[in-house]
């Protein structure tokens, strides 16, 4: 089954439509996020890379119109217009890295009006989990302050695709490595793990388990010390890497219970026998708020291990995104409905120092100070440019983190700036909105406030 496929039933429909009416003018939609989640002060823009992936390839084969037929229980001969529909249009994009905020365009298509709706619902989920994803890991980031996290939210994340971007987005914003080694592969991320506790236990003692382990694996290694006493374990742990001389680079893994205290035992012991050069790794089921305590607290931890709460984005596993129309065929459009109004005209996002932002149109000046944020990154269905790196993407997050205030920063009660809306984009949307409210009535028949 293809990509083409991987959409809503509505897309086939509104584009078979369009078809049929020749309505192929040229439209633009606008990907935004309408509002931030709950305890976040910024977004990380992620996905891009696989959109336009994604657009490189569209095409509808003959297997995807029998699909289509088959979902809408019609004739295949009623689908055909579909045949060899491709993408051809222009995109226009945050690069993978940048913070955004609310209501600024992510990514913009201009493109034939069907197949820039067909391709609605694929770009919505491309971007949408992985902005999410991206966002809770960089807050991670933050919570550690300089500290190594690692990803290990394979088994736990929603997929194995999932698995593999919650890697590629922890590298992205930071993460010094992953626990996947297929990611690891793919986009050259350093590989790391340690052992499990059904390890240990499969041995009759823990320093069996450890001795064995060190035998096999005579570099830098690290024991899991907390299967059954973690202070024993600690203990034992400091025994073998004495013995073995395997103090400096090793580390101890705590995966349960009071990591604060624990690390600060695990630190007196190490260091009492003589190994200062001995890292403790904490995890077991962290996220940025726990990080963001212990780290403020004093815990003695030198690295933190992030699974499936990082990679599940847990506490906002999705984001508000809509794909909207804001132009068809030269004619600026908007959407009137209760609370999710939207904003006419291709738009453009001019940076401006402490990520005060305009939202402007995108054939306007930019004001002084200030940076176009999309950059067009597809023309006529073929990329602009070579492919992005991670490399690239990891310098514009870091920028863009040094430049963000410190109260959109904050893990608890984080503040998020507000875009500003230019002169001739606030122009604009009265002249639409009362253009629409001419025609058709809208906003004549509002019931009365209470009381008013």
């Amino acid at each position: 089954m293809s990509q083409v496929t991987t959409t809503d039933l509505y897309e086939v429909t509104m584009a078979l439509s369009y078809l049929r009416e020749d309505m192929r003018g040229p439209a633009t939609f606008s990907l935004v996020v309408r509002d931030l989640p709950p305890g976040r002060g910024f977004l990380v823009a992620a996905g891009i890379e696989a959109a336009l992936d994604y657009l490189g390839r569209f095409r509808v084969g003959r297997s995807d119109v029998q699909d289509f037929a088959a979902a809408l229980r019609r004739p295949v001969e009623d689908l055909e217009p579909l045949h060899g529909l491709s993408f051809d249009g222009e995109v226009r994009a945050v690069p993978e890295g940048r913070l955004v905020l609310a209501g600024e365009p992510l990514l913009e298509v201009t493109a034939p009006l069907p197949q820039a709706q067909l391709v609605e619902t694929y770009l919505l989920t491309l971007l949408g989990h992985r902005t999410a994803v991206a966002s809770k890991a960089a807050r991670c980031v933050i919570a550690a302050a300089g500290r190594p996290l690692l990803d290990f939210s394979l088994r736990r994340v929603h997929g194995p695709e999932a698995g593999l971007q919650a890697a590629r987005l922890g590298a992205l914003v930071g993460f010094a490595g992953t626990s996947n080694i297929a990611a690891a592969r793919r986009y050259g991320i350093a590989a790391a793990g340690t052992m499990s506790h059904s390890y240990v236990e499969s041995f009759p003692s823990e320093e069996a388990a450890f001795r064995a382990f060190a035998r096999t694996h005579p570099g830098p290694v690290t024991f899991l010390v907390d299967t059954y006493d973690t202070d024993r374990g600690v203990a034992t742990a400091a025994r073998v890497l004495a013995d073995l001389g395997l103090g400096p680079e090793c580390a101890v893994r705590l995966d349960s219970g009071d990591l604060g205290a624990l690390a600060r035992r695990a630190r007196t012991a190490l260091d009492t026998a003589g190994l200062a050069g001995v890292r403790i790794i904490a995890s077991g089921g962290l996220d940025e708020y726990e990080i963001d305590r212990l780290v403020r607290d004093g815990a003695p931890i030198d690295a933190y291990a992030v699974g499936s709460r990082v990679g599940t984005a847990s506490d906002a596993p999705y984001l508000d995104t809509a794909y909207e129309l804001v132009e068809y065929d030269g004619r600026p459009v908007m959407r009137l409905s209760p609370a999710k109004v939207t904003v006419p005209g291709r738009k453009q996002v001019f940076r401006g120092p402490g990520l005060q932002d305009v939202v402007g149109l995108a054939n306007e000046q930019p004001p002084e100070r200030t940076e176009p944020l999309l950059k067009t990154v597809m023309r006529g269905g073929l990329r602009t440019d070579p492919p992005d790196t991670l490399a690239a993407a990891r310098a514009r997050f870091e920028a863009d983190l040094a430049a963000l205030p410190e109260e959109a920063r904050r893990i608890a009660d984080p503040v998020a700036p507000v875009p500003a809306a230019s002169t001739r984009l606030t122009a604009l949307t009265a002249v639409v909105r009362h253009r629409i409210e001419a025609r058709t009535g809208a906003g004549r028949w509002a019931p009365e406030r209470p009381g008013s």
